[in-house]
């Protein structure tokens, strides 16, 4: 979906406001597995993704390769740790198929958020669902079974088998790839 087409859905933005964010975000086509950031980045770009999926990633034990979250469609995306604490960021993001990307530095955007009202509500409601996310995500890994937090990776991404290599699923997941191996088929 179209970032414009994003915001009418959650806020009513004037159409002045509309035009000059569509401007405002870049808009850019990459392959598949391009690395929008690198682990260890001070990016300070925001990401919508309009089309592919991405996910980001973390590096342990020697440079092994972890999941962190997936980032599908309608999805915005950014380096916390950097945009609001000026750390580097642990995590990189690749796409994960040839994709769509929206993106503005953090600070051209805020501009656009002290003037809108409508722009900052849909923020905050941007930022909870992400803290939520988040939430669910730590709850999961502390309190559910591997064959429940399969369960739930297939609600939230129904099509994420199709869409993402096996040894990325299983890492999100925190188990092996033979262990996703035995649940899928159990199903």
């Amino acid at each position: 979906m179209e970032l414009n087409t994003f915001l009418k859905q959650r806020v009513a933005l004037s159409p002045d406001l509309e035009t000059v964010l569509d401007q405002a975000f870049k808009r850019e086509q990459y392959p598949k597995h391009h690395k929008l950031l690198q682990p260890n980045n001070r990016s300070q770009k925001v990401f919508f993704i309009e089309k592919g999926l991405a996910r980001t990633y973390y590096l342990k034990d020697e440079g092994k390769d972890i999941t962190h979250f997936f980032f599908a469609e309608n999805a915005f995306a950014m380096p916390i740790e950097s945009i609001f604490y000026n750390n580097s960021s642990p995590y990189g993001m690749e796409l994960l198929e040839h994709s769509v990307v929206r993106s503005i530095h953090y600070s051209d955007l805020e501009k656009y958020i002290e003037q809108s009202d409508a722009l900052e509500k849909l923020m905050r409601l941007l930022l909870i669902d992400v803290l939520k996310a988040f939430s669910d995500r730590f709850y999961a890994l502390q309190f559910q079974t591997a064959q429940e937090r399969y369960r739930i990776m297939l609600e939230t991404y129904p099509d994420i088998l199709l869409r993402a290599p096996l040894g990325h699923i299983a890492s999100y997941l925190g188990i092996t790839q033979q262990t996703l191996s035995v649940i899928r088929a159990q199903r």
